[in-house]
C-alpha cells in the first residue's frame, strides 16, 4: 500500500491501515513532514518506533541494491511503514514508491491538481493499480473516476491479448478501480449533527440514506426505544471528568460499539445510540433561491408604514364618500388626488369636503418621506445583495460556525439543509466558503476571532452551540476558552488534529463546565476509515462518531466472506465487530424464486421494502445470507478489516 499526502489525513490513513488492516505502507511525504508527529492507531507507541526503525533499516540495506529492492519489502513485517520524502510526485518518485508492484495508492494532498496529475502518472504506471483519490470538486471527480477507470481497462485489455499468457495476467485478482472520496463531505454530516441537540446522524451516499440518534438513559420504570436496533452503549464516564472521555482506553467503562441484546439490557445508567432509519433517499435538486429574496426589499418598519398610509387612504375614502355621497370609486379617485396634490382646492365646498381635503394633504406629506425611504432601502439592497450579510439583532439559538473553509463550507450546506440558522466567522476574505454563505444569505462575521468583539459580534452570547472548525487547533481551543467565558452552559465543538491534546482539552473543559457538552473531533479521524476501506477495495458509505471512537457502514456483496455466506442474519451478527442492517434486493437480484415476502421482509408492517427501492431494513434473524445477496451493515474499525480478511491471508503468506 502507498499513501502519499501533505496533511493529517495521509499520517492518520498510514496508521489506519498499519494498526487495522496490519498492511505494509510506503508513506511518501513533503520533507518538511517528517517532523510531524504521526497518530498511533491500534497498537503501542513502542511498537510503532520498532516498526519504523526496522523499515528505516531494511530500507538503508536495499537502497543500493537496486533489482534487490522488491524482496527486502517482502520480507518487512506485517504494518511496518516505509516513509519516503519528496517534494513533488514525480515518475520517478512513484516508481521508487513502488506503484508498480503496488496493490493501491491512496494520493490524499490538500490540492486536488497534485493529487489528479499524481493519479494520471499512477495508471501509466501501473494500470491495475487500484487508485484512491481525495478531491474536493465532486463534479471533477465523477469525470476524472470515469476517465481512469476508462484508461485501465483499455491499457489491461491490451496488455491481455498481447502476450500469451494474457489470461493468467487476468486472473490474478488485481481491482483496477478508481474512488474518489472527500475528506470534508465524509465528516461533515458527523460534525453538523454534533453541533445540535437532538439532531440525529444522518450518512447519505448514493441515495442510501442511514439515520441514527443519540438518546438518553431511560428514567425509572422507563423502557428505552431500541430503533431498528442498537448500534452502541454510550460511555459510563462521559460525565466524570477524570475518566478516559470516551475513547478506546476507557475500558469496560467507554462506549461499547455494536453491543448484544443481552449487553444492551444489562447496561442501566447508559445512553444508547439507536437506528432508525435505512432507505434510499433520492437527493432532490434544492430550489434556486434569488440573490435578493423579495422579502428584504423593504424593512419590517417600512412595510408598516405602508400598511399605516394605505388604511389612512381606506378611511379618508370611506368619510368622503359619507360627506359628499359620491359613489366608492369616484371618493376613492378624488381621495388620491387630494392626496398627491393635484385636485382643485375644494373652494365653495361643503366645510366637511374641505377638511377631508386638508388631512389628504397631510397624509400626502408624511407618504414622501416613506416613498423616499423605500427607494433608498431597496437600492441598499441591491447593493448589498452580492456582500455579505451581518448577523441581525434580534438573532438567537443559532450555530456559530468559525471557519468557512474546506470543511467548514460544508458543514455550512450539512446546516442549512437542516435549516439551522448559522453565523460564520472567518478571519480571511478570500476564503472558499464565503461564496456560499453569499448566495445562502448566511450572515458573516469578517475577523480574527482572537481578537475581542469578532465572537460577540457573532451573538455568541444568545447562541446554541460554537463550531470551531478551523485548521489550526490553538485557534479553536481559543475561541472555544473565549466563548465559555462569555456563556459557560455553551454547547462547544472542537476540530483537534492531536489526541493526546484533544484528550487533555476534553477532560479539562469538562471538569470546568460540567454542566456544558464538548465534543472534540478530527476530520482526519473521521475520514481515514472510508479511506482505508476504499484501499481494501470495500465501499464505506459513511462513518458516525460514538463520543471518541467511529461506527463505520460499508455495502459488501457477501460472496466471498465465509462469516456471512450461508449464516442467518442472527448467525452473521457478530458483536463487537459487525451487524447486517439492510439487504439491497435490487443489487442482489430479487429473491430466490418462490420465497415469500415475509421471508425477507419480516412479515411486519414496519419491514420490506421502503418506496420500491428494493432496500429491506427489517430482515428477520433467520434469513440466510446468500452469495449474490448485497448487504448494508454496520461494523467497527477492526471489525470491518477482519471481515475483509486481510490480515488473516497475508499472515498465512508469512
Amino acid at each position: 500500500m502507498v499513501v502519499a499526502g501533505d496533511d493529517a489525513l495521509a499520517h492518520r490513513l498510514a496508521a489506519e491501515l498499519r494498526g487495522v488492516y496490519g498492511e505494509r505502507v510506503t508513506l511518501v511525504v513533503p520533507p518538511t513532514q517528517r517532523s510531524v508527529r504521526p497518530p498511533v492507531v491500534g497498537r503501542a507507541r513502542a511498537s510503532t518506533l520498532f516498526d519504523r526503525m526496522s523499515a528505516a533499516v531494511n530500507r538503508a540495506a536495499g537502497n543500493g541494491e537496486g533489482p534487490q529492492g522488491p524482496p527486502n519489502r517482502r520480507a518487512e513485517p506485517v504494518g511496518s511503514e516505509r516513509v519516503l520524502e519528496a517534494t513533488e510526485l514525480t515518475e520517478a518518485v512513484l516508481a521508487e514508491a513502488g506503484v508498480e508492484r503496488a496493490a493501491a495508492l491512496a494520493l490524499v494532498h490538500d490540492d486536488d491538481e497534485t493529487n489528479i496529475r499524481a493519479a494520471l502518472t499512477a495508471r501509466r504506471l501501473n494500470p491495475r493499480l487500484r487508485l484512491v483519490i481525495r478531491l474536493y470538486n465532486r463534479r471533477l471527480g465523477q469525470h476524472i473516476e470515469e476517465l481512469l477507470d476508462q484508461a485501465s481497462a483499455l491499457a489491461m485489455a491490451v496488455a491481455d491479448g498481447e502476450g500469451d499468457g494474457g489470461g493468467e495476467s487476468g486472473g490474478l485478482g488485481f481491482d483496477a478501480s478508481t474512488t474518489v472520496l472527500s475528506d470534508a463531505d465524509t465528516a461533515a454530516p458527523a460534525l453538523a449533527a454534533t453541533a445540535v441537540a437532538g439532531t440525529s446522524k444522518v450518512v447519505q451516499t448514493d441515495g442510501l440514506m442511514l439515520r441514527a440518534v443519540e438518546r438518553p438513559p431511560p428514567g425509572p420504570g422507563e423502557v428505552a426505544d431500541p430503533g431498528l436496533c442498537t448500534l452502541a452503549l454510550l460511555s459510563a464516564t462521559t460525565n466524570d471528568p477524570a475518566g478516559a472521555d470516551g475513547s478506546e482506553s476507557s475500558g469496560s467503562q467507554g462506549p461499547r460499539l455494536l453491543p448484544d441484546e443481552r449487553a444492551v439490557a444489562a447496561a442501566t445508567g447508559r445512553g444508547t445510540v439507536v437506528l432508525e432509519t435505512v432507505s434510499y433517499a433520492a437527493s432532490a435538486p434544492s430550489a434556486g433561491r434569488s440573490v435578493v429574496p423579495f422579502g428584504s426589499l423593504l424593512s419590517r418598519r417600512l412595510r408598516w408604514s405602508f400598511a399605516g398610509l394605505v388604511g389612512c387612504v381606506v378611511g379618508l375614502a370611506v368619510a368622503s364618500m359619507v360627506v359628499t355621497g359620491e359613489p366608492p370609486l369616484q371618493a376613492t379617485y378624488l381621495t388620491l388626488l387630494d392626496l398627491f396634490a393635484i385636485n382643485n382646492p375644494a373652494i365653495g365646498e361643503p366645510i366637511g369636503r374641505q377638511i377631508l381635503q386638508l388631512f389628504s394633504g397631510l397624509v400626502g406629506l408624511l407618504l414622501l418621506p416613506v416613498l423616499l425611504a423605500a427607494v433608498l432601502e431597496a437600492l441598499g439592497t441591491f447593493r448589498s445583495g452580492s456582500a455579505l450579510r451581518k448577523p441581525p439583532r434580534g438573532l438567537s439559538g443559532h450555530v456559530v460556525l468559525l471557519g468557512v473553509g474546506k470543511i467548514g463550507t460544508r458543514v455550512l450546506t450539512r446546516l442549512r439543509e437542516l435549516n439551522i440558522p448559522v453565523v460564520c466567522v472567518e478571519a480571511d476574505p478570500e476564503a472558499r466558503g464565503l461564496a456560499l454563505a453569499r448566495r445562502l444569505r448566511v450572515p458573516v462575521v469578517l475577523g480574527d476571532v482572537t481578537q475581542e468583539g469578532v465572537l460577540e459580534a457573532a451573538k455568541i452570547h444568545r447562541a446554541h452551540a460554537l463550531l470551531a472548525l478551523t485548521s489550526a487547533d490553538t485557534t479553536n481551543l481559543e475561541a472555544a476558552l473565549y466563548a465559555r467565558g462569555v456563556r459557560p452552559d455553551l454547547r462547544v465543538v472542537l476540530r483537534l488534529y492531536d489526541d493526546d491534546f484533544a484528550t487533555a482539552v476534553y477532560r479539562t473543559l469538562r471538569a470546568a463546565h460540567p454542566q456544558a457538552l464538548t465534543r472534540s473531533r478530527s476530520v482526519s479521524h473521521l475520514a481515514a476509515p472510508a479511506f482505508a476501506g476504499a484501499m481494501m477495495g470495500r465501499q464505506i458509505l459513511g462513518a458516525i462518531p460514538v463520543e471518541r471512537r467511529v461506527l463505520l457502514f460499508a455495502a459488501i456483496v457477501v460472496g466471498g466472506h465465509p462469516q456471512l455466506e450461508g449464516r442467518t442474519v442472527g448467525e452473521a451478527f457478530r458483536a463487537g465487530a459487525w451487524r447486517v442492517l439492510a439487504l439491497d434486493t435490487a443489487a442482489s437480484g430479487g429473491r430466490r424464486g418462490g420465497e415469500p415476502a415475509s421471508a425477507v421482509g419480516g412479515g411486519g408492517s414496519g419491514g420490506g421494502e421502503r418506496g420500491g427501492s428494493g432496500l429491506v431494513w427489517d430482515l428477520p434473524s433467520t434469513y440466510v445470507l446468500r452469495a449474490q445477496d448485497r448487504v448494508v451493515l454496520a461494523a467497527t474499525r477492526r471489525g470491518l478489516a477482519e471481515l475483509l480478511g486481510r490480515r488473516r491471508r497475508e499472515s498465512a503468506g508469512t
